[in-house]
């Protein structure tokens, strides 16, 4: 029978399939049909750094200096309760998802500054959750910043949230670093227990007719997994820290894929919004199907065969990758 268990920053999962932070983990319900269509883990839908209390996060200081001084700008930001229940609902939520579910809970915090994460961080590992995911979602737009402070607000979360835990932490990343390897042996080194691969940035869109800035979601495509897909391999065996492949994982091809590359898990979230919390069903099933096929026994088997220290031509990974892709077209 094939083994599909995975390790992922010390938790033993029964497969790789781990839906992401989505709308569908906002009540247990969802929680409950993802773990019954085979969900291995859950990462909750994000607990955003605008919720948490003010005086902790000075949130007047951080919309000011999120706005840079435009008054309109402030109103460009939803009400906190439109986000999601708020914090306290969220560790109600989660206390609430550990007694109905039996996979492991990794909740999720989404902010900027280093000030309330370590609070929340501590609130949520006692409401229950088994591990942590940071996601900072920094768009650096000031001229005055250089790259090395946008690393350091990262490294500077990690830190301080590593040193209120005892659960794992996992780090979700921007694949806009300038060295991304060296970045990712900072984080390694710094405690992360996981690296997700990568933060999805939402692009704004413009109305022509109100000549305004608008909101445009856009659901990922599996060719956007590419992009984490070349750095999983490149990072894989260089860091300690658990590898998860997360944008554009839609079908089982993409998950063997994520394997391959050296992932530990492969997060979804687009797909199930589309097709419902069974097409993790499907996508388990597909991936079984295909390793029993060619005679894979396990994950464990195929994990990093196709990574840049595995595979035969680690150029592929590199600029001969780009020579070889332009000189192809006819």
């Amino acid at each position: 029978m094939t083994d599909l268990t995975t390790h992922y920053m010390g938790l033993s999962l029964k497969n790789p399939i781990v839906p992401s932070a989505s709308p569908l983990s906002k009540k247990v319900s969802g929680i409950r049909q993802m773990e019954d269509a085979g969900a291995a883990a859950v990462v909750m839908y994000s607990l955003f750094e605008e919720q948490i209390d003010m005086e902790a996060l000075a949130q007047h200081h951080f919309i000011e200096q999120a706005t840079f001084v435009s008054a309109e700008a402030t109103a460009y930001f939803p009400k906190a309760a439109d986000y999601n229940r708020g914090p306290d609902g969220y560790l109600e939520l989660i206390r609430a998802a550990k007694a109905a579910v039996d996979i492991p809970i990794i909740g999720s915090l989404n902010g900027v500054t280093p000030g309330g994460w370590t609070r929340y961080a501590r609130l949520i590992e006692e409401a229950g959750a088994d591990a942590l995911e940071l996601n900072v979602y920094l768009i650096p737009t000031r001229t005055d910043v250089a790259g090395p402070e946008i690393e350091q607000v990262y490294l500077d979360v990690l830190r301080q949230v590593k040193a209120s835990v005892s659960v794992p932490v996992a780090m979700k990343l921007s694949p806009f670093f300038s060295a991304l390897p060296h970045m990712a042996q900072r984080l390694d080194a710094a405690g992360a227990d996981a690296l997700v691969l990568f933060n999805r940035f939402y692009q704004p869109d413009f109305d022509l007719e109100e000549l305004t800035v608008t909101p445009n979601l856009v659901l990922s495509r599996s060719e956007e997994m590419r992009l984490p897909l070349r750095w999983i391999a490149i990072l894989y065996g260089h860091v300690k820290a658990s590898l998860a492949l997360t944008t554009g994982i839609h079908t089982p091809e993409d998950v063997l894929k994520a394997m391959m590359a050296g992932a530990d898990v492969a997060n979804v979230a687009s797909v199930l919004l589309t097709e419902g919390p069974g097409k993790i069903t499907e996508l388990i099933q597909g991936v079984s199907a295909w390793m029993e096929a060619r005679e894979y026994n396990s994950i464990h088997m195929m994990q990093g065969s196709l990574s840049q220290r595995s595979t035969a031509e680690p150029a592929a990974f590199e600029r001969a990758n780009y020579m070889k892709v332009l000189g192809s077209w006819r």
